[in-house]
């Protein structure tokens, strides 16, 4: 059902909508659609359900949590009474709750019809803009998911692309659309051209996180074809794995697909289709490969916030795996992975026109089976990835 105008959603109205998220049957945007919310919104409510889960399994921690807040209410109850700075420490309070909150939640508590307090004044209050309250996001239409759908296939075909060579391609190909917008569509499908740069080692942000230095650099040798080119050649399995997303559309909307694939062997470890792409899609996948397979000397990824993250950096130094990540805009340093998003989308995705994300879903599944049992890959000489991969791992064993 709509969301009605100025409401509020009861925490197990948005368990059952994450429940719902959760399920992976509908892309986000049909979900944001149903129930008149933001996919940002949708994605914070995720983060906070998954973050909290383990409560559900731990009354007693819950339990104490609860009994330490109502405590600690009461002691400030008490000293509320007696004290002046009563109004002062009710406010502080107040301003560090609606700091934790995102941006459509701090939206909704804004009651226009207020008559002794004003928007502007509740929108000082809540910490956001005047402009960010009354900003009303749009859905994207048919028209704007082909046009995503088309950058996804301009982009596959050349990856050197920037926004500009991409917007006077879709020019070309007929589209209304522009040059900003298309620099908009690039960054939501989480795409950027690949150029040369010198390789540098990148240096932590303020307030963002760690990035990594590229540590394939050693298994980078001369290209017989072409002597000015290098390639990496990486020898064994579990030595080097590699980790990416990409996007995927589909009529009703677009979902991300993250996959591993091991550098020696070309096979795909682990993989997820979510509807969000957040750190817990890269961290899903990885805890999947990790459970089934020996942890890699090498994990190496782009610079994503998904995989610079402190939970997926983590999970890795707590295997013992060293973390390396592309120079930035250097997509080609993680070539093994996006060879293999490129096959997948020509061999399946382009030429199959999947209708839902059910549909989506099963037809890469098959196509990710083939792709490691029974297709040939040229670049282990003919061999098929994963019985490759599988036999050697037997036989260090």
């Amino acid at each position: 059902m709509p969301r009605k105008k100025g409401q509020i959603f009861s925490a197990e109205q948005k368990s059952k909508i994450v429940i719902e998220l959760l399920k992976e049957e509908q892309t986000i945007s049909q979900i944001a659609s149903k129930y008149g919310v933001t996919p940002k919104t949708l994605q914070n409510w995720k983060k906070k359900f998954l973050e909290n889960s383990s409560l559900a399994f731990d009354v007693t921690v819950s339990t104490k949590i609860y009994k330490d807040e109502i405590e600690e209410l009461k002691e400030q109850n008490n000293e509320l009474a007696k004290a002046l700075g009563k109004l002062t420490i009710r406010t502080e309070w107040a301003e560090g709750k609606l700091k934790s909150l995102g941006l459509n939640d701090k939206k909704a508590l804004i009651e226009p019809k207020l008559k002794n307090l004003p928007i502007s004044e509740q929108c000082n209050i809540c910490g956001i803009s005047r402009s960010s309250y009354y900003y009303k996001p749009v859905s994207l239409s048919e028209y704007e998911l082909r046009i995503l759908n088309t950058i996804d296939k301009i982009y596959t075909e050349n990856p050197e692309y920037g926004y500009r060579f991409i917007y006077k391609q879709l020019l070309e190909d007929g589209f209304l659309v522009g040059r900003d917008r298309v620099l908009k569509y690039m960054r939501l499908m989480g795409i950027q051209a690949i150029y040369p740069k010198k390789k540098r080692i990148t240096t932590v942000p303020d307030g963002g996180h760690k990035k990594y230095p590229y540590l394939l650099e050693d298994y980078k040798v001369e290209n017989n074809k072409n002597k000015s080119k290098k390639s990496v050649k990486v020898e064994n399995p579990n030595e080097v794995w590699s980790g990416d997303i990409t996007y995927l559309g589909t009529p009703n909307g677009f979902v991300y697909l993250a996959a591993i694939i091991d550098w020696n062997t070309k096979a795909i470890l682990s993989y997820k289709i979510s509807n969000t792409m957040d750190t817990h899609l890269v961290t899903d996948v990885l805890n999947e490969a990790l459970s089934k397979y020996q942890a890699p000397k090498i994990f190496n990824s782009d610079q994503g916030s998904q995989y610079t993250s402190k939970e997926h950096t983590k999970i890795l130094k707590k295997n013992g795996v060293q973390i390396s990540m592309n120079s930035k805009g250097r997509s080609i340093d993680n070539i093994a992975i996006e060879r293999f998003f490129r096959t997948l989308k020509y061999c399946n995705i382009y030429i199959n026109d999947y209708k839902t994300l059910k549909e989506l879903k099963e037809g890469i599944k098959k196509y990710i089976y083939k792709y490691n049992f029974e297709r040939f890959h040229s670049a282990i000489n003919y061999q098929k990835p994963m019985n490759v991969y599988l036999e050697t791992i037997k036989n260090v064993a």
